[in-house]
Protein backbone atom coordinates (compact mmCIF):
# COMPACT_ATOMS: atom_id res chain seq x y z
CA UNK A 1 0.00 0.00 0.00
CA UNK A 2 1.72 3.17 -1.23
CA UNK A 3 1.30 6.35 1.52
CA UNK A 4 0.83 9.83 0.66
CA UNK A 5 4.79 10.13 1.26
CA UNK A 6 5.77 7.70 -1.16
CA UNK A 7 3.37 9.32 -4.10
CA UNK A 8 5.03 12.21 -3.17
CA UNK A 9 8.49 11.23 -3.61
CA UNK A 10 7.64 9.55 -6.71
CA UNK A 11 6.34 12.41 -8.34
CA UNK A 12 8.87 14.91 -7.50
CA UNK A 13 11.46 11.59 -8.49
CA UNK A 14 9.69 11.72 -11.71
CA UNK A 15 9.31 15.26 -12.25
CA UNK A 16 13.37 15.85 -11.93
CA UNK A 17 13.59 12.37 -14.09
CA UNK A 18 15.32 10.40 -12.37
CA UNK A 19 15.39 6.76 -11.85
CA UNK A 20 15.49 5.28 -8.97
CA UNK A 21 19.18 4.62 -8.76
CA UNK A 22 20.05 7.98 -9.45
CA UNK A 23 17.75 9.41 -6.62
CA UNK A 24 19.39 6.88 -4.34
CA UNK A 25 23.19 7.92 -5.46
CA UNK A 26 22.12 11.47 -5.18
CA UNK A 27 20.51 10.44 -1.90
CA UNK A 28 22.85 8.13 -0.23
CA UNK A 29 20.31 5.40 0.05
CA UNK A 30 20.02 1.89 -1.84
CA UNK A 31 17.53 2.02 -5.06
CA UNK A 32 15.80 -0.74 -2.72
CA UNK A 33 15.52 1.69 0.15
CA UNK A 34 13.71 4.42 -2.45
CA UNK A 35 11.43 2.02 -3.80
CA UNK A 36 10.15 0.82 -0.79
CA UNK A 37 9.12 4.53 0.81
CA UNK A 38 7.36 4.96 -2.56
CA UNK A 39 5.57 1.52 -2.78
CA UNK A 40 5.12 0.26 0.81
CA UNK A 41 4.29 1.57 4.29
CA UNK A 42 7.64 1.56 5.55
CA UNK A 43 8.48 2.19 8.85
CA UNK A 44 9.31 5.69 9.78
CA UNK A 45 12.38 6.65 7.82
CA UNK A 46 15.10 8.35 9.81
CA UNK A 47 15.03 12.57 9.72
CA UNK A 48 18.32 12.65 8.31
CA UNK A 49 17.56 10.15 5.50
CA UNK A 50 14.14 12.29 4.55
CA UNK A 51 16.44 15.43 4.70
CA UNK A 52 18.57 14.07 2.16
CA UNK A 53 15.95 12.73 -0.14
CA UNK A 54 14.48 16.29 -0.29
CA UNK A 55 17.57 17.46 -0.87
CA UNK A 56 18.08 15.51 -3.69
CA UNK A 57 15.20 16.31 -5.12
CA UNK A 58 14.93 20.04 -4.41
CA UNK A 59 12.42 20.33 -2.43
CA UNK A 60 11.71 19.90 1.67
CA UNK A 61 11.18 17.29 3.97
CA UNK A 62 7.74 19.28 4.60
CA UNK A 63 7.12 18.71 1.24
CA UNK A 64 7.35 15.11 1.18
CA UNK A 65 5.75 14.27 4.39
CA UNK A 66 2.73 16.75 3.00
CA UNK A 67 3.32 19.40 6.23
CA UNK A 68 0.37 22.18 5.10
CA UNK A 69 1.46 25.67 4.57
CA UNK A 70 -0.87 28.26 6.30
CA UNK A 71 -0.60 30.41 3.08
CA UNK A 72 -4.01 32.12 4.04
CA UNK A 73 -2.20 33.59 7.40
CA UNK A 74 1.20 34.03 5.73
CA UNK A 75 1.28 35.55 2.15
CA UNK A 76 0.18 39.04 0.99
CA UNK A 77 -2.42 38.71 -1.78
CA UNK A 78 0.53 39.71 -4.58
CA UNK A 79 1.93 36.65 -2.63
CA UNK A 80 -0.52 34.35 -3.46
CA UNK A 81 -1.08 35.27 -7.19
CA UNK A 82 2.68 34.87 -7.82
CA UNK A 83 2.46 31.63 -6.85
CA UNK A 84 -0.36 30.38 -8.20
CA UNK A 85 1.46 31.38 -11.96
CA UNK A 86 4.77 30.02 -9.84
CA UNK A 87 3.47 26.56 -9.80
CA UNK A 88 1.94 26.80 -12.89
CA UNK A 89 5.08 26.69 -15.17
CA UNK A 90 7.08 24.01 -16.06
CA UNK A 91 9.65 22.37 -14.01
CA UNK A 92 12.35 23.91 -15.70
CA UNK A 93 11.10 27.72 -15.40
CA UNK A 94 10.67 27.23 -11.89
CA UNK A 95 14.06 25.96 -11.55
CA UNK A 96 15.43 29.12 -13.63
CA UNK A 97 13.15 31.65 -11.11
CA UNK A 98 14.83 29.48 -8.42
CA UNK A 99 18.48 30.30 -9.50
CA UNK A 100 17.36 33.77 -9.78
CA UNK A 101 16.57 33.90 -6.68
CA UNK A 102 19.72 32.22 -5.40
CA UNK A 103 22.20 34.68 -7.03
CA UNK A 104 19.76 37.97 -5.88
CA UNK A 105 19.96 35.92 -2.55
CA UNK A 106 23.80 36.00 -2.15
CA UNK A 107 23.83 39.80 -2.75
Amino acid sequence: MTTPMGERIRERRKQKEFTLDQLAAKAGCTKGYIWELENKNPPRPSAEKLAAIASALDTTVDVLIGTPINTEDELSQADKVFFRKFVKLPEHRQDDIRKLLDLWDDE
